[in-house]
């Protein structure tokens, strides 16, 4: 049987973990929604709005210079692409959050699959991307799956305890 310090934080961690994704989920649902809703022509207005000063004082300003490019390069398909993709991820994990931090049984095996899922996509996408935030994600998302495993072996261990 656990400890009971080690159970407490283990279960706090948890909900901490997974209260973030819960998180992150609804703001990939307004992410998702607001691509919806704004053209790429207005993304590429406000972005050129907000690099304008400092591109005029640096114009090899890395992140104001990238952040312009790519608003150059986006697409209506790129756009719809990336709404679907923040508005299906979102729905997803903001729905296994939610089953999780209610202890459903049946969650915990699923958005250990779901969440690998995720993590493999992110770490095949970085191969392509080299993006450090991916990275970033990929290790959160593991720490949460491992705490969502360490939650469901300990609820599994207390069924069979009862």
């Amino acid at each position: 049987m656990e400890h009971g310090k080690t159970s407490d934080l283990r279960e706090r961690l948890f909900r901490i973990g997974v209260g973030l994704k819960g998180l992150h989920a609804g703001l990939e649902i307004v992410g998702g929604l607001a691509l919806v809703v704004i053209r790429p022509s207005d993304i590429l207005r406000v972005i050129a709005l907000l690099t304008q000063d400092e591109l005029d004082e640096d114009p090899r300003d890395f992140i104001a210079s990238h952040a312009l490019g790519i608003a150059e390069r986006l697409s209506i398909s790129s756009v719809h692409f990336a709404a679907f993709y923040l508005l299906v991820h979102g729905v997803v994990k903001i729905f296994l959050a939610g089953a999780l931090l209610k202890h459903k049984m049946w969650a915990y095996p699923l958005a250990i699959v779901v969440f690998g899922a995720f993590i493999a996509y992110q770490l095949y996408r970085f191969t392509f991307t080299h993006s450090a935030g991916l990275i970033v994600l990929s290790v959160f998302d593991i720490a949460v799956t491992w705490l969502i495993w360490l939650e469901y072996r300990a609820a599994m261990m207390g069924k069979m305890v009862n």
